[in-house]
């Protein structure tokens, strides 16, 4: 399943930027199917490091989810035109750092490890072991 899509691109980036990335032949418009192979990879990465946590697809998508998906979306086509520069690499390493974070738990995306969302976030759990000494029972004495 994507994490993104050719919407969430074009209002994250430009359709400038996109058909840059995409058209080698130099149509003018933005080559989908190269554009949905990079969003499969960008997708394939993300389940790769977050399988181990979540039950996968993860859906509906959180948009933390989908923001992460884009930018690796955009960092593969970068990749694919060889135009990766160190700040682009310094960015995929920190992406795929912040993905190892969630799927680690150390970074919460929002939903439980089944998919849902929490009940809550930060709640405390009481419960009682019974009690030791009551009037009722006279065995201790």
């Amino acid at each position: 399943m994507a994490y993104c899509t050719e919407q969430n691109l074009i209002d994250r980036y430009s359709e400038d930027e996109l058909i840059q990335l995409t058209d080698r032949e130099g149509t003018g418009a933005i080559n989908s199917q190269r554009l949905d192979d990079a969003i499969a990879d960008a997708s394939a990465t993300i389940d790769s490091r977050l399988g181990g946590r979540y039950s996968l697809p993860i859906s509906p998508v959180p948009l933390v989810l989908e923001k992460l998906a884009c930018r690796l979306t955009m960092l593969n086509l970068y990749e694919q035109n060889r135009q990766m520069t160190d700040d682009l690499r310094k960015d995929r390493e920190a992406l795929l750092r912040e993905l190892d974070g969630i799927g680690a738990g150390r970074i919460s995306i929002g939903i439980d490890a089944s998919g849902g969302k929490p009940a809550s976030n930060n709640t405390a759990q009481i419960s009682s072991g019974g009690n030791v000494f009551n009037r009722d029972d006279n065995s201790f004495i």
